[in-house]
């Protein structure tokens, strides 16, 4: 016989409405695995069901390991913010980092069946399905190793992250390297330095720098001067050792680089926005 203890704890363990508590329980016979087990099979399969539905809202979120040589980033989208802002949602959400960060995997049978003890993340997945009744989906994914420095920054609210890669070994939680990854966060930059700009992105700001100065009334030798100067203006805006440090505007991001010590550069970056395109 099904007792209201009994829908009650599975529901303290599983997270699903008493409804579909009781009902695992009746077809289960009162076994509580047996109904752990249904709940999490029904949550699976409902999934589909909701394919068709937007998800847009979510969680970005950045870890690195204890000695910054590896790095997950991951964004989970689902359907509200108010999902987006719970607490068990966003613990299935570090819990997929954690399980990047372990195995390497960014998607496939490796990744959700990696064990989180009494079960899977894949049985995670499931019970977050079931409980919320979104569509909920792993967006995007990417796993890092280094023989330098990894750091990672989290933005309040879930939003933002950001990983940054250094060549160095430094201690991952060093203030410098945080701030880098801030300022990453605050300015959006494209490129790390005016080097890594494609030549054909270089020819266009100039071409549409020219054009604009020319439709103002300027000669073309003048056009071409001004053209130039937005191009300086433009690496200044988006690339990151040449803009001006957040935190002390008498700085620039590669002096704060300097600080870290001869030798140090910035490798890569990934900078991850809710709902951004990909």
């Amino acid at each position: 016989m099904v007792t209201l203890d009994m829908v009650k704890q599975l529901r303290e363990k599983t997270g699903a409405p008493m409804g579909d508590c009781k009902k695992a329980l009746e077809q289960s016979g009162g076994d509580m695995e047996s109904a752990i087990e249904f709940l999490r099979k029904k949550g699976a399969a409902s999934a589909a069901k909701r394919a068709d539905r937007v998800a847009n809202e979510g969680m970005v979120y950045a870890v690195v390991s204890a000695d910054g040589k590896q790095a997950a980033i991951v964004e989970v989208n689902c359907e509200t913010d108010f999902v987006g802002r719970n607490e068990q949602f966003g613990a299935f959400v570090r819990a997929i980092a954690d399980a990047i960060l372990a195995t390497g995997a960014v998607s496939g049978e490796t990744l959700w069946n990696y064990s989180l003890g009494d079960k899977t993340l894949g049985n995670l997945r499931d019970e977050t399905l079931l409980k919320f009744n979104e569509r909920i989906e792993l967006r995007r994914a990417e796993y890092l190793q280094t023989t330098g420095t990894l750091t990672a920054y989290n933005h309040a609210g879930n939003r933002l992250a950001v990983v940054v890669e250094v060549n160095a070994t430094i201690p991952p939680d060093t203030q410098l390297l945080r701030d880098l990854a801030m300022q990453i966060a605050a300015m959006n930059p494209q490129y790390i330095s005016r080097e890594d700009v494609p030549a054909e992105v270089v020819a266009k700001e100039l071409e549409i720098g020219t054009e604009q100065a020319l439709q103002d009334g300027k000669k073309p030798e003048i056009a071409e001067r001004i053209a130039r100067g937005r191009l300086e203006k433009f690496y200044q805006e988006q690339c990151l050792l040449e803009q001006m440090f957040v935190k002390d505007s008498a700085k620039t991001v590669a002096d704060v680089v300097k600080q870290l010590g001869e030798g140090v550069a910035i490798v890569r970056f990934l900078r991850y926005a809710l709902g951004e395109a990909s």
